[in-house]
């Protein structure tokens, strides 16, 4: 071998050497850049998080969501602001959710309005079952049918009587068209072949109102709702919505003793955006649940006529497929839309 074959040999070793070190660097640097990444990661949460009531504040929703959004606020050391965001049957609220980042700093107090009836009776910009992630159903509750007590009837029967009677006179309050309880009273005025008059409007607060004040006559309300007026004897129940009797006041009869099979049930729960990390949604899942098992909590929730529940993700996933199906049929039936 020549000098000058030595030297282009020690070179060429030199090249490599320094593109050795030069790629060990690298993948060093890299290395650290992504350990730097995976440390800048934050852990969840670390800043406030919304929970989106789609009805107005004030009404059933709230009376769910704030002792829930008060005790997370302690589970997870950050604030959970209960945002009202009504309009359209709770769509409006449903779809801030289901376009949110996925991130767990949005969670949607979902009632069967927006989710379970809502998308049969009029188009939604969200899917109800792959826009969503479940994560409980919080409570159920029955409505209530209640009458003004100057109103000529104190059973079903005797209202299905005086509706008969007075074919369209018979005027009926609810939260909205297409709401569920809009569909509760045509569900039971179709089961009774009659027909009454609905007056639509934007929440349970003012149909209590217009029936106190005579303008209306009978209405499916949530008990929250009804059970001030209904106690203080202003309001007169004559049925519950559920095919068994509702534990807080069982004298009350249900409407499926006169109707067979009539069976409405309301609920809430929580929702997160599609694609929110598991981990997120099995927390609000442990601390939800474990919310509802606080005796006040419990306690509150019982007083305002609900029922609590606390069922796992799939378990709601399931519930709201099944709702779905349910009132779909009926829309089909019927032809109501949501105006």
């Amino acid at each position: 071998m020549t000098a000058a074959d030595e030297g282009t040999q020690d070179m060429g070793a030199t090249r490599r050497g320094i593109l050795m070190a030069a790629g060990g660097l690298g993948i060093k640097a890299a290395g650290g850049l992504a350990a730097g990444g995976a440390m800048a990661q934050p852990a969840w949460p670390n800043r406030p998080i919304r929970l989106i009531n789609p009805a107005p504040a004030g009404g059933p929703g709230d009376i769910v969501a704030r002792p829930i959004a008060a005790r997370l606020s302690e589970a997870l050391g950050q604030p959970m602001l209960v945002e009202a965001r009504p309009g359209a049957n709770g769509t409006i609220g449903a779809n801030l959710v289901a376009r949110a980042a996925p991130d767990g700093y949005t969670i949607f107090l979902s009632g069967i309005g927006p989710i379970g009836i809502g998308p049969n009776f009029q188009p939604v910009p969200y899917d109800p079952v792959r826009g969503f992630a479940p994560i409980t159903q919080l409570v159920s509750t029955p409505l209530l049918l209640v009458v003004r007590p100057d109103v000529a009837a104190t059973t079903v029967p005797e209202l299905l009587a005086l509706a008969r009677a007075r074919p369209g006179q018979v005027t009926y309050g609810s939260v909205g068209p297409a709401s569920i309880t809009h569909l509760a009273v045509e569900m039971m005025a179709r089961q009774g072949g009659v027909s009454m008059l609905h007056v639509p409007y934007s929440g349970a607060a003012p149909v209590v109102t217009d029936m106190l004040g005579g303008r209306i006559d009978i209405a499916f309300i949530n008990p929250a709702a009804a059970l001030p007026q209904m106690e203080a004897g202003r309001l007169r129940a004559i049925a519950v919505s559920t095919l068994r009797r509702w534990g807080r006041h069982p004298a009350i009869p249900t409407v499926a003793e006169t109707l067979p099979g009539f069976d409405v049930n309301s609920w809430y729960g929580l929702m997160a955006p599609a694609g929110t990390p598991a981990e997120i949604v099995e927390r609000l899942h442990r601390e939800s649940t474990a919310a509802l098992r606080v005796p006040e909590i419990a306690a509150q929730m019982m007083a305002a006529g609900f029922d609590i529940e606390g069922t796992t993700p799939d378990q709601y996933a399931a519930k709201i497929r099944e709702e779905l199906d349910r009132w779909g049929a009926l829309a089909r039936a019927t032809g109501i839309r949501a105006e």
